[in-house]
């Protein structure tokens, strides 16, 4: 049998690549992004709890209630937006799957998405399989800012959607309440909705402030926001994170999730809304995950490797110039092979695989991680 590939151009994702090399040389994996770290023994237990007391069958298609609820909260608590869990907010398969779902619900043939390079590697696989045309906004390193002319310009009637990302993975970058003012501006008077992907919304750092697009009432109006569970409580591989959206959007979503995934993990659902109970296993974030990443800089700082602070996210990106001229792909390959450690190159997230001499670097990771990781960039 013959068949045209919808996605001719894709292949194996450079997560899965680098993992495999990785695994395959015995590399210490700081590529792909999970904490080699337990989830909190009491988030455990009271899904398994879940599980004894019988939420096994299926979930309410929307998400369980109480950690709609939970939710909810959370938006009031930290930024005074409010969002109804009856039919605002909706449980998904992570934020992977919401943002999918987003795409697939509103994102028609020819229609065009802008989305910053570099990007995540999900949004315009996404994109293209509905007929859309991804339209690029590079950011150029090291500051990875935003240059909002040059967005205006590429704003046509054919814009169905602008894909953000913050903090933004895989840079580490953080918007300002200037970017999204800005965003606002150019989105005023017009059908575009926004996505705005915020799974590391807890992860920030220096004293600065996530700017959430709910704190921005005419830009919450046209969003949806995406966020995950397993970026926030150190648990990915249970795949479960939201989505919040105004009442309308979210109906045209929850028309696509009731027929891709219908419902998500009851017990975990379960496990998450009394744990949300206790806002500090997420206020904490910030400060766990700072401290890991000034360990990380303070044991690198004699390696020839170069470093901006990441702002946000668990990941620090390093530039390598001062070691070989090498392309990032090559180059992270190379680390893996020869010294044991695996990181990801950003080219392949980039407009016609821009090279800025770039790798990045998970430091969720066990200190004891961090300490072999540094020791290795310092002798190289």
């Amino acid at each position: 049998m013959r068949h045209a590939s919808k996605l001719p151009q894709v292949g194996t994702t450079i997560f899965t690549e680098m993992s495999a090399l990785a695994n395959t040389h015995k590399a210490l994996n700081l590529s792909q992004g999970f904490p080699n770290f337990k989830s909190d023994p009491l988030l455990i237990d009271l899904v398994f709890k879940a599980m004894k007391a019988g939420y096994n069958q299926y979930a309410p298609m929307a998400g369980s209630m109480a950690l709609r609820a939970a939710i909810a909260q959370k938006y009031q608590a930290l930024y005074k937006s409010s969002y109804r869990p009856e039919t605002e907010i909706t449980v998904t398969a992570g934020a992977t799957q919401a943002i999918f779902t987003i795409i697939s619900a509103f994102v028609r043939k020819a229609d065009e998405v802008i989305i910053f390079r570099p990007a995540y590697d999900c949004y315009e696989p996404a994109i293209t399989l509905q007929g859309g045309i991804p339209v690029s906004v590079q950011l150029k390193a090291p500051d990875y800012t935003v240059d909002w002319d040059v967005v205006e310009a590429k704003v046509t009637s054919n814009t169905k959607m602008i894909i953000i990302n913050s903090p933004h993975n895989p840079s580490g970058t953080l918007w300002s309440k200037n970017d999204m003012l800005r965003l606002q501006q150019i989105t005023k008077d017009t059908n575009i909705i926004v996505l705005s992907d915020e799974v590391y919304e807890h992860i920030v750092f220096d004293g600065q402030s996530h700017q959430s697009a709910c704190l921005f009432s005419e830009l919450k109006e046209r969003s949806f926001i995406t966020a995950s569970f397993g970026k926030t409580f150190h648990n990915t591989g249970w795949k479960v994170g939201y989505c919040c959206a105004p009442k309308a959007l979210m109906q045209e979503f929850r028309k696509v999730h009731q027929f891709n995934v219908f419902s998500v993990n009851h017990p975990a659902q379960k496990g998450l809304a009394d744990y949300m109970q206790t806002p500090s296993h997420y206020l904490k974030l910030s400060e766990f995950y700072q401290n890991k990443r000034d360990l990380f800089l303070s044991l690198i700082k004699g390696s020839r490797f170069k470093a901006i602070p990441s702002q946000g996210t668990y990941f620090q990106v390093l530039e390598y110039s001062n070691i070989t001229n090498e392309n990032d792909v090559a180059f992270a390959k190379h680390l893996t092979i020869t010294h044991k450690l695996a990181a990801i190159p950003l080219s392949v997230f980039n407009e016609n695989k821009r090279d800025d001499k770039v790798l990045r670097f998970c430091f969720a990771k066990t200190n004891e991680t961090l300490e072999e990781a540094a020791a290795i960039l310092c002798g190289i």
